[in-house]
């Protein structure tokens, strides 16, 4: 390919933002705080791929979520899980510091975390969890 051809292929091809990185999301089709959570990642500047399943047990199973801290959705992101209400904060910071764990949770599901947000109603105050192998947790941010 010629110089030009480079220069305009990638001068017509739509630019993303240099933040925007790709994430996995397995949520049920019917769960409206999953797809809310899923529109702040957006909006964070991540590029959800959404995949609907029916069988959320098996895709935790599958992907190490220890039953103490699982939540609604489960996310998977180079090599981390993400699992429920997580704020894109501390998906960054994951991604920044590179500890060595399996991943994030927000158990259960908090009023007022990422996609949780019910107008009228004081958000309540929450932990993410960071998820070393064997299912250890330690705060890794305060909400």
């Amino acid at each position: 390919m010629k110089p030009t051809s480079v220069f305009l292929l990638a001068f017509l091809l739509p630019a993303l933002p240099a933040s925007a990185q790709e994430i996995k999301v397995h949520l049920s089709p019917t769960c409206g705080c999953c797809k809310a959570w899923v529109r702040h990642l957006e909006q964070a500047g991540f590029t959800p791929r959404v995949v609907e399943s029916s069988d959320m047990a098996a895709i935790k199973r599958a992907t190490g979520v220890p039953d103490k801290v699982q939540s609604c959705h489960t996310a998977v992101i180079e090599g981390y899980f993400v699992e429920g209400h997580v704020p894109a904060s501390d998906i960054r910071k994951l991604l920044k510091d590179r500890p060595a764990a399996l991943g994030l949770a927000v158990p259960d599901m908090p009023v007022g975390s990422p996609g949780m947000e019910v107008p009228g109603v004081t958000p309540d105050k929450f932990e993410t969890l960071l998820v070393s192998a064997g299912g250890q947790t330690v705060v890794y941010g305060k909400h």
